[in-house]
């Protein structure tokens, strides 16, 4: 199994799985010509889309999904709760899931968590092939139970390092959008997503994306400082940014 970012960050995320002739978007937050775009990078084509998956209705995650699903007329998995926020727009056909109830799509196999974030009913996603895993963990405010059952043997795993809690202290934001960030149902912190690895073990873990980071209230060195004591056990770290997202990474 292999997978790229293109592009994570408030700006708009989606990230592509691909297992033999199965191809999965998770999110789309871009139109359709930047996501064109991005995916031509990475030499696909959207005609090659088995599936859309949401992880939730906001924005940044789902603002180009009704578009490329008519467009191009690929299915899109998405819980009761975030289509009923209508944000998603019309599609060309969905499929409703309950999260920790395992589904597969082609040859890839999808299992939904639930998370806590300020949505209708938000999830993520740890996908498997074989013996490979590989978990996708953003738009979360803080660490559960279920979030470390599910993702303690990931393989792979992109993981959100949303904001320094100094810098957002300290940063620019209105005091009601630094609570929202910062609270419970908000976004990692990049000391929470370190706690989250020590707690998940490493055994399995090795390859790390660092995703969704916060242009005014992050930089890459105080992600690396909240690293500092789990980064040994990771053979290769990985950075997803807005832009450029990431390009390939392959899992044996």
């Amino acid at each position: 199994m292999r997978f790229a970012s293109l592009g994570s960050g408030s700006r708009g995320n989606a990230t592509v799985f691909q297992q033999d002739d199965t191809t999965i978007l998770v999110d789309c937050g871009f139109s359709i010509r930047e996501t064109e775009r991005r995916m031509a990078r990475l030499g696909l084509a959207a005609t090659q889309l088995d599936a859309i998956l949401v992880t939730h209705e906001h924005s940044d995650h789902c603002s180009g999904v009704g578009p490329l699903s008519r467009r191009f007329q690929i299915p899109v998995y998405m819980t009761h709760g975030t289509e009923s926020s209508g944000r998603c727009g019309e599609v060309y056909a969905v499929h409703h899931f309950h999260s920790e109830a395992p589904f597969p799509v082609g040859s890839i196999g999808v299992m939904p968590i639930t998370v806590p974030h300020d949505a209708r009913e938000p999830c993520q996603f740890v996908f498997s092939s074989g013996s490979a895993r590989v978990g996708l963990l953003t738009d979360l405010g803080s660490i559960t139970p279920l979030v470390v059952e599910h993702y303690e043997d990931c393989h792979a795993l992109l993981l959100e390092f949303n904001h320094d809690a100094d810098m957002l202290a300290e940063g620019p934001y209105p005091a009601a959008l630094k609570r929202r960030i910062g609270g419970e149902r908000g976004h990692l912190s990049n000391r929470q997503a370190a706690r989250l690895l020590t707690q998940l073990g490493g055994d399995s873990l090795r390859r790390l994306v660092i995703a969704h980071i916060s242009a005014k209230n992050n930089e890459r060195g105080r992600v690396l400082a909240a690293l500092e004591t789990v980064y040994t056990r990771i053979d290769e770290l990985v950075w997803a940014d807005q832009e450029a997202g990431c390009a390939w990474q392959e899992l044996a």
